[in-house]
């Protein structure tokens, strides 16, 4: 049954206050500090300025528009708290090839993606991995050189942290055998050749070569984006990795009305972003915040890039690299520590994760509320996880990683290491906190699968049955939480959005489903019915 409105007639007001919007006749999740139940809200000038039974709310306020909710659940507005909406928003141009079940299925994609848009200078594609295929091994260029020898080719693995490409992108890019890397791998074969497998940052070396999109194309795919997203609930978003142009095109955005959605933007430690941001301080805006700087520690699990303290299980001479020496880390976390910005790293291996923590701690010295992020923070080991609640980190994770990566994990890490892999619970009790995000693209942009995950540590199919490493899942109070609340903590918005509650930004999502009460078979599948933002309905499943 869809959501009703109706405006109201402006007379017979009485003494009651003037609202905007009342809504009631709902079940509301406030996500307060009680984890409070309402039935109604009144909403003015985009924030919650009344919350409670729709008797009282009535009562007190005049809506301009009153929302029968008909029973329905209300959450406040999802949060991703760990994403890619700009690089998203510009691969919705790229070939699918998330899902592929092998390199002749991602070949016959490139194929039909080449025959739907010929004219295009580079063919580029996202999301396979070899781990999903038979055989698992790494795919190498030979085929797209015999189909696409004049055309370069660039297709990034699920994880963002791999590419392979073909010989003519190669020498656009001027790499060749000799070229030397950092933090990086220019795989060759036993002969010396080179087979197009880029990991972590040789893929930058034909990355930067791709052509930018113009103004008017980056603003249809931004917007395009924005629609997929607040079709699942989502309201906030924090965007991991972004230069300054990419932010002064979101920003135009907003400022015009367009884009809707509100964004921390995490900016690259670029020497441009650090001349003008560490100069210029902090923005905080109503639907913007720029605070912070994200590093890259190491690469993915997936393509052996995350460093380990051990070798890989699965191959025992390989520990994985980071990705910038410790001097670096060490100097950038320092300037950080001496601004009012915050640092958040990408960390994958329980080295990696290591290292930061203490580097985190050695510059901090002592302040527990500057919220540095871990990102990730996907496999620490047993003596390290402590130093979250230690050092007041807050661990910034995404459920479906663990569920998505469960049927390989333990061939890399061998099946002690696994079990301090993707604990997030554990690392809830040392913070007191967990934010979720998806990381989207590297996982689909649906929060409610991420949800599904924390809680049931299942896939999509429900397997396991018992759930993985089920010690480690959240409960769904804390869930909900840590896609609302704990979420806009970690990116100092927490006093102005993330629960419903007078004074906050009047972002929900409307639901046929009670997250905190189906059965977890129902959660992947709930759908959004309406999202709203400051009082403005964005989306709704019956228009």
């Amino acid at each position: 049954m869809a959501v009703t409105a109706v405006a109201l007639a402006s007379c017979n007001s009485g003494t009651r206050q003037p609202a905007d919007l009342i809504v009631y006749n709902a079940t509301v999740y406030t996500v307060d500090s009680a984890f409070s139940k309402a039935q109604a809200f009144a909403v003015q000038d985009g924030k919650f300025v009344g919350v409670g039974t729709a008797e009282a709310i009535r009562a007190k306020y005049q809506g301009k528009q009153e929302v029968d909710a008909q029973g329905q659940f209300i959450y406040p507005g999802f949060y991703d708290a760990h994403c890619h909406f700009y690089r998203y928003a510009l691969g919705l141009r790229d070939a699918d090839l998330v899902g592929t079940g092998s390199w002749k299925e991602v070949i016959e994609k490139l194929q039909q993606q080449r025959q739907q848009y010929p004219q295009a200078a580079w063919l580029t594609g996202r999301g396979w991995d070899q781990n999903d295929w038979d055989g698992k091994q790494f795919p190498t260029k030979d085929t797209l050189d015999a189909l696409f020898p004049n055309t370069p080719v660039f297709i990034i693995r699920v994880d963002g942290h791999a590419a392979l490409v073909n010989q003519k992108a190669l020498d656009l890019a001027g790499v060749t055998a000799r070229t030397p890397i950092s933090g990086g791998t220019i795989t060759k074969n036993a002969a010396g050749q080179l087979t197009g497998l880029l990991v972590d940052n040789a893929v930058k070396l034909v990355a930067a070569k791709i052509p930018e999109p113009t103004a008017a194309e980056a603003e249809t795919a931004l917007l395009e984006a924005q629609k997929r997203c607040v079709a699942v609930g989502l309201t906030s978003m924090a965007d991991a990795g972004l230069e300054k142009t990419n932010v002064d095109r979101l920003d135009v955005l907003q400022q015009q009305g367009k884009l809707k959605v509100r964004l921390y933007a995490m900016l690259a430690p670029t020497k441009e972003n650090k001349e003008f941001y560490l100069k210029n301080g902090p923005v905080f805006k109503d639907r913007l915040t720029v605070c912070s700087f994200k590093v890259y520690a190491d690469g993915a699990l997936g393509s052996r890039g995350a460093c380990l303290i051990h070798p890989y299980a699965d191959r025992p001479k390989e520990t994985g690299f980071l990705l910038s020496s410790v001097a670096d880390f060490r100097s950038l976390a320092k300037e950080l520590a001496a601004s009012k910005f915050q640092m958040n790293t990408h960390a994958i291996g329980d080295s990696s994760n290591r290292l930061l923590l203490d580097i985190y701690g050695e510059a901090l010295k002592g302040q527990k509320d500057r919220r540095w992020r871990i990102e990730h923070a996907q496999v620490v080991s047993r003596a390290d996880v402590a130093k979250f609640g230690q050092y007041g980190i807050v661990p910034s994770v995404q459920p479906t990683h663990a569920t998505s990566d469960m049927y390989w994990a333990g061939e890399r890490l061998g099946a002690d290491r696994l079990k301090t892999a993707y604990a997030f619970n554990d690392l809830r009790k040392q913070y007191g906190q967990v934010a979720l995000g998806s990381d989207f693209p590297v996982e689909d942009i649906n929060p409610l699968y991420g949800f599904h995950s924390a809680v049931a540590r299942q896939d999509a199919k429900n397997y396991p049955a018992g759930g993985f490493q089920m010690e480690n899942a959240l409960s769904r109070p804390d869930a909900l939480r840590g896609m609302t609340t704990w979420a806009a903590h970690a990116a100092f918005e927490d006093k102005q959005k993330g629960s419903i509650r007078p004074g906050m930004a009047a972002d929900f999502v409307i639901l046929k489903t009670d997250l905190l009460e189906a059965p977890k078979e129902q959660l992947r599948t709930a759908k959004v019915q309406q999202t709203w933002i400051a009082g403005e309905r964005v989306f709704s499943i019956n228009p």
